[in-house]
């Protein structure tokens, strides 16, 4: 895929992307906003109507008592009487009518003892209504006259009540406050409003009185400019007098999320998965393209993996040319045993890729025996031991180990170690300088194998077991291989349970660490 098109595909997926978690985010924005401004409307209206409740609350309780006073008082104070007294007569039959429609307002003086006041009696009128109508209905002849008269009377309580209801409130500000209403009506009050309401909030408040608090209020009242709202109770305009009540939804925040949170938890857990998805696609495209791009490499390096068998069989012929080896049967057979060995290892390099194929879908069966690890080092170090002296450098093992027995697939550990030194060797600048070490502790063989070539970052010590990876030198012929060689060297160990780590500096070499299992 092209560099460009692949660029402006990432972009594209990561646009959309970013557009969906905006639509969600402002979609969940736009829904805790609309839900906060429902609470705090609903809110609001339950004070207002809580109030209400307990000014109308008083006054009912005291109004009943007023009625029944009223309807067995005495004789009135004073009594005042309006009349307005009209008539109609009629066209066909010149009968009269004659309409009196009169108030009788009767002044009580009434006790204020059950009003809870310093004040020792009020005055108080009995409004009563009185409508009086005469037909006056004449003869033929028109000698004589006869009258139908009828009368009825209706108390005004309408009238009364308001009358009561503004009198009642100047009187009732003098009155303390702990005896106009407790806490535990305005908690009842405001918790019933609430219900009806559908709003499940806790809740603490108080009432105050010129911004001082009064004992009408909950144990653990604390105002918050937030979540703290204020509605007037028991207020009078004309006496300029009253209190207000503060309710503090504490949980206010909690309680607006709650009624989004579900459909919150499946947005975000719906554009989480297209976010795995979108990662898991990207991903996927990086790992591709990375092994589009190792690919030439792999086919144009491939086949220089057989630099190091080839370039040794070469030396152990020309070897074999000399006239002193020819004469020399020790010499003879050792290098001719060099080239079988080496020959073999070439046909090993072939089976790599296969092997590896093998390992990826765990189908290598690796039959593993009792060895001598130091046995093993001493046979992979004769591998490359002639390439190294060629280059000018040095490989040589160093035995601590006091304990070497273990249980492994010799060829493969083999090959293990030999890849190990064949990296270390196409890694150094200057003639290849290499030690092999060995010690042993309760139950496991250490063999660190350090070399002072090139090293690597940090960043490249994470990548350099990973397949196909190769670590950069600027030059994709300088160091020739395939990248299968460490991924192959992790697979063997991982197999036996083993562990490699790596310790390296830039420019300072590296030490490749393997910890294998001692036979108990």
């Amino acid at each position: 895929m092209d560099k460009k098109i692949f660029s402006l595909l990432v972009a594209l997926m990561a646009l959309s992307l970013l557009g969906i978690i905006f639509v969600q985010w402002y979609w969940i924005s736009n829904s805790y906003d609309n839900k906060e401004t429902q609470f705090i409307s609903n809110v609001r209206q339950v004070l207002v109507n809580t109030s209400e409740e307990i000014e109308l609350k008083e006054i009912e309780k005291y109004y009943t008592i007023y009625s029944d006073i009223l309807s067995e008082a005495g004789t009135p104070e004073s009594i005042s009487i309006s009349e307005l007294i009209y008539k109609i007569n009629t066209d066909k039959t010149n009968d009269s009518f004659i309409f009196s429609d009169g108030i009788l307002e009767e002044d009580y003086k009434i006790s204020t003892s059950f009003l809870d006041t310093d004040i020792d009696s009020i005055v108080f009128k009995k409004v009563t209504s009185k409508t009086k109508t005469q037909k006056v209905l004449q003869s033929i002849d028109g000698s004589s006259n006869k009258i139908i008269k009828t009368e009825s009377f209706a108390r005004l309580k309408d009238y009364e009540k308001i009358q009561f209801e503004n009198a009642f409130a100047n009187i009732s500000t003098n009155t303390p406050l702990h005896r106009r209403v407790t806490a535990q009506e305005i908690e009842k009050s405001i918790s019933k409003q609430l219900e009806d309401r559908g709003v499940r909030s806790r809740f603490q408040f108080a009432v105050y009185s010129n911004n001082l608090a009064t004992k009408v209020r909950s144990k653990k009242f604390e105002i918050s400019p937030q979540t703290t709202f204020r509605v007037p109770l028991f207020e009078n305009n004309d006496l300029n007098k009253g209190y207000q009540l503060y309710v503090n939804f504490y949980e206010q925040e909690r309680d607006v999320w709650s009624t989004i949170f579900g459909m919150s938890i499946l947005s975000l857990c719906f554009t989480s998965v297209i976010f795995i998805a979108f990662y898991s696609a990207l991903n996927q495209l990086v790992k591709q393209r990375q092994i589009a791009q190792v690919k030439n490499d792999f086919i144009n390096n491939m086949t220089h993996e057989f630099k190091t068998p080839i370039a040794t069989i070469g030396l152990a012929l020309d070897a074999l040319k000399n006239p002193k080896v020819k004469g020399d049967e020790v010499f003879f057979a050792k290098y001719l045993k060099m080239i079988r060995d080496e020959n073999k290892r070439m046909l090993g390099q072939v089976e790599d890729v296969l092997r590896i194929s093998s390992l990826e879908k765990n189908e290598l069966d690796l039959p593993k025996e009792h060895h001598n690890v130091h046995h093993i080092i001493e046979d992979s170090v004769s591998h490359i031991t002639l390439i190294v002296e060629d280059n000018g450098g040095y490989v040589k093992p160093h035995f601590g180990a006091l304990k070497t027995d273990v249980f492994v697939n010799e060829p493969h550990l083999t090959n293990v170690i030999v890849n190990i030194l064949d990296n270390a060797v196409k890694y150094s600048e200057g003639p290849p300088k290499i030690d092999l070490y060995t010690q042993s502790t309760k139950d496991r063989v250490i063999i660190k194998i350090q070399d002072q070539g090139i090293g690597m970052s940090k960043a490249v010590q994470n990548k350099i077991f990973d397949k196909f990876y190769r670590v950069p030198t600027g030059d994709i012929h300088n160091v020739k291989g395939h990248g299968l060689g460490l991924s192959y060297v992790k697979k063997i160990l991982d197999d036996h349970d083993a562990k490699i780590t790596i310790e390296s500096e830039k420019g300072k070499g590296s030490t490749f660490i393997i910890k294998l299992h001692l036979i108990s």
